[in-house]
Parts: structure tokens; C-alpha cells; sequence
């Protein structure tokens, strides 16, 4: 676009601002108040630690409640019952399971979202980039397994074994924004393709062997649901009520399957469109056109015969403009954009708050402490993590693999504790182990908890050494392996 063009539209959009101050001088003073009085609540929202402080509150205020005078109240609530009938389908279930259950289904399709972008356009979509960690995050899943087998090996914990798979991406993505801006973008980029291939472990993990009994007839149904999406979305049928109602259908199929519904919602997003409508001349000329209509009216002389006509003008521009903005935006990045502060925001808060209540008693605390399950998840997220993630990583580099820019093997042992903060997936795989026992399931949250704080903050500490002194993108080469060259 030329220098000429942009400057053209510049004077319409400031034109357009000017013209609407000027008309509505009241309603301009107070949005501008409201923006004021907003502000610090909106650069909040969209910073990155924002998500992690409120997911950690959340987390605390159900610790604190279920250890309180009214824990009662909570684990009532928990256990109170939500009921559905329409008839020829009932569901009554607690509130635990609504969450858990339904609420979870969207945050993973907003996971599923992300894989794919990252697939189609991101990070995955050039192979010799994400080399390194991918072999570092099948790492950093294979040791942490291996570590919590050992430990319960032969005993009644040994179903947990997925629990210290899983990295919170969330999580790991404030703590490193914490770190400081000295961390080069590099490792914020390998973190990000770890904690994907992490999270497409967790959903195989999860479909695979969290599954107790497989009904064919309703499976046969879910898969229906998703060709049905295919074909239409093929055929250019983006209509999103559809594909809701595809979804919703599918989750009961799913559900009446056996297989945990949250698998619907990533099979949703890896349909979903990621090209959009229009290309970029497209809207170019499209959203010119609209602001010309827009200008037009907004420049014409308001008068009481004309106010009519004026009006029906502006709207009509509007209308134009938002429709051709919206074609312009894929599907997966219209609804990658909604659903991330809602997800953020309000699912995984409330996913937090209800699975990360437990009491802690002397008794429950001191079953812990030797507890092969609470050992076993904290272990494999503390240290097999790390271990896993920098042994994988070491490998690729000696079969011929580069490190990302700026990297060392400290650097890498920072990332590898970061992912050992499990939290949100780990709680929900730990709930799918041990449904039927409390006891373990509050050890194994007790290992989640505390290993997922603990990696966080030495995860902080090794990253800040090794990007200390104003060495974050010139890191030194050498490294403890190379003796072994």
C-alpha cells in the first residue's frame, strides 16, 4: 500500500473520530471516562502473567476455603447436582462434573485451536525449527512417566502415571514473563512448541487410556458429527450456530461412548478453517470502500428531512465494514481471539477452584509425605521434567540438531523445569486416575501443587542465571557436554 493511501485512511479514521466527538460530545466524554476507569483493569487483562495470577488465586481460595470453618460449604457445593432433560436425554450430574466435564470441553478446543495454528502457520510448520523441541517435550513426557512408574510400580497408584506428563502452559508462560525481558524470544518460542507437543500427549494420553469401557454405536455418532462438520466447512458453510450444535450432539455421543468429552472439542478445532474468506487486497478494497460510505454520511449536512437518511447511511457502512472485517479473519482466529479470555479468565479459574480444594489435614499431609503417588507426581514434574527435556534435547543436538539462538544447556534446564509446572491438565488426568478414591486423589493433588510451585520457582532462578549480566542474547557456546565431543 502506498504512503499516499495509508495517509488517505489515516485522515478518514481521525475525520470519522473528529465527526463523532463533535455530534455526540457527552457520550464521547464519558467513554473517554470509562476508558480511564477501565484501563488499568484492560492492560491487566492483556498482559501474560495476568491468566497465571488469577488461575493461582483461584487455586489458593479453594485451598483456604476447604480448610476453613465453612469447608463443608464448599464440598456441598461441589457435590451439588446440575439436571438436564429434554425428554428423550437426561443429564444429572454434580457440579464438579459440569466443570470438569463440559467447561474443560472448551478450553481444550481452544488447545486444539492453538495446535493447529501452530501447526499451519506457527512454530510446528517449519520442521527443522521444531526439532529440538519436540524431541525435548517427548522427553520431558517419557522420563517424567518413567520416574512415577518406579515409584509405583505394583501398587494402586500405578493408573496416575499421565498425571506428571502435562505442562501448564499458562503457568509456564508467566513465570517466564516474570524472568524478565533480558530472556530472549528464542526460549519463550521453545516453550510455547514443548508445551503444544506436551498438550497433544495429554489429549492422546487421555483418549487412550483413560477410557474404562468403549460403546461403538454412540463413537460411530461422535465421528458422524465431525464428518458432517468436514463436508460443510469443505463446501464453504461457516455458519457458527451449526457447528455448535454439531458440537453439542457430539459431546453427548462422546460421553455416552465412554471416551472423555473434551477429546470432541480438540477434534472441533483441528476442522476448524484457519484460512479466512478474503485476501488481504480483498479487504482492502472492501473496508475502502465501507469508510467512503461511512465519510460521506458523516460529512453530509444534518438537517431534520436528512437525520433519517443519514442515519441509515452510517448504519449501512457499518454494517458493510464489520461484515468485510470479519471475512477477513479466519474462523480459528475469530474464535481463538474470543474464547482466550474466557478460557483464561473464567474456565480454567473455575477449573482451579474446583479441583484444587483439599484438606489439609496432619494426617493427609503426613500420608503424603511417603506416599509412592505424591512422590511419584512430584518427582516425575520436578526433576523428570527437567532431566527428560535436557538429555532429549542433548541427543538432537548430537545427531545433528542446533540449539535455538540465544540457548545454553542452563537455559534449556530452565525450560525443562517450567514445563514441570502441571497444574490444570495434570489435576484433571489425576481425576480421571482415581475416581473412586479420595485419599489418593488428594495425594496425588498434594504432588501436583507442591511440585508444580516448587519447578516454577527454581525455573525462575535458573533462568535468571543464566540470562544474568546483560548476556540474554549472546549466551556463551560452551556448554558441560562438550568434554564428551
Amino acid at each position: 500500500m502506498s504512503e499516499k493511501k495509508e495517509a488517505q485512511e489515516q485522515d478518514v479514521s481521525l475525520n470519522v473520530l473528529s465527526w463523532h466527538h463533535a455530534r455526540y460530545p457527552v457520550l464521547a466524554q464519558r467513554q473517554e471516562n470509562l476508558k480511564k476507569f477501565a484501563g488499568p483493569l484492560t492492560r491487566f487483562i492483556q498482559t501474560e502473567t495476568s491468566s497465571a495470577i488469577v488461575l493461582f488465586l483461584a487455586a489458593v481460595f479453594a485451598l483456604l476455603w476447604a480448610n476453613s470453618s465453612w469447608s463443608d460449604q464448599y464440598f456441598d457445593l461441589l457435590h451439588a447436582h446440575i439436571q438436564v432433560d429434554i425428554g428423550f436425554w437426561e443429564l444429572n450430574e454434580s457440579v464438579h462434573f459440569w466443570v470438569n466435564d463440559i467447561l474443560m470441553v472448551v478450553f481444550f478446543f481452544l488447545v486444539g485451536l492453538e495446535i493447529k495454528r501452530e501447526i499451519v502457520a506457527g512454530e510446528l510448520a517449519n520442521p527443522k525449527a521444531v526439532i529440538v523441541p519436540i524431541v525435548a517435550a517427548v522427553g520431558g513426557m517419557v522420563v517424567p512417566a518413567l520416574l512415577y512408574f518406579w515409584f509405583n510400580a505394583g501398587g494402586e497408584g500405578l493408573n496416575g502415571w499421565g498425571i506428571p506428563v502435562a505442562t501448564d502452559i499458562a503457568f509456564a508462560i508467566g513465570v517466564l514473563t516474570l524472568a524478565g525481558s533480558r530472556i530472549p524470544f528464542s526460549l519463550r518460542i521453545m516453550l510455547l512448541a514443548l508445551a503444544v507437543v506436551d498438550d497433544i500427549g495429554g489429549i492422546l494420553i487421555i483418549a487412550l487410556f483413560y477410557t474404562e469401557e468403549l460403546n461403538l454405536l454412540p463413537l460411530a455418532m461422535a465421528g458422524g458429527t465431525l464428518v458432517v462438520a468436514y463436508l460443510a466447512q469443505k463446501n464453504g458453510l461457516w455458519y457458527t450456530p451449526l457447528y455448535i450444535a454439531l458440537g453439542i450432539f457430539g459431546w453427548v455421543a462422546m460421553h455416552d461412548a465412554g471416551i472423555h468429552p473434551t477429546v470432541i472439542g480438540v477434534a472441533f478445532a483441528l476442522l476448524t478453517p484457519w484460512q479466512s474468506w478474503y485476501s488481504r487486497e480483498g479487504f482492502e478494497e472492501g473496508a475502502q470502500q465501507a469508510l467512503g460510505k461511512y465519510k460521506e454520511s458523516a460529512d453530509s449536512i444534518t438537517t431534520a428531512e436528512k437525520e433519517d437518511s443519514e442515519h441509515s447511511g452510517e448504519v449501512g457502512a457499518l454494517i458493510q465494514l464489520h461484515e468485510e472485517a470479519t471475512r477477513a479473519l479466519s474462523p480459528l482466529d475469530r474464535l481463538e481471539h474470543s474464547l482466550q479470555p474466557i478460557v483464561a479468565f473464567g474456565i480454567v479459574p473455575i477449573f482451579a477452584f474446583v479441583n484444587a480444594g483439599l484438606m489439609l489435614s496432619s494426617d493427609v499431609i503426613s500420608d503424603a509425605i511417603v506416599s509412592p503417588i505424591t512422590l511419584g507426581v512430584g518427582v516425575g514434574l520436578m526433576l523428570g521434567k527437567p532431566i527428560g527435556v535436557l538429555v532429549f534435547t542433548w541427543l538432537a543436538v548430537r545427531l545433528g540438531a542446533t540449539l535455538p539462538t540465544g540457548m545454553n544447556y542452563l537455559a534449556v534446564v530452565g525450560v525443562g523445569l517450567l514445563a514441570g509446572i502441571g497444574f490444570t491438565v495434570s489435576l484433571l488426568i489425576a481425576d480421571l486416575s482415581f475416581p473412586n478414591s479420595q485419599q489418593i486423589l488428594d495425594q496425588a493433588k498434594i504432588g501436583i501443587i507442591v511440585a508444580s510451585l516448587l519447578s516454577g520457582v527454581f525455573g525462575f532462578i535458573v533462568l535468571k542465571i543464566a540470562y544474568r549480566g546483560g548476556e540474554n542474547h549472546e549466551l556463551i557456546e560452551h556448554h558441560a557436554f562438550n568434554e564428551a565431543e
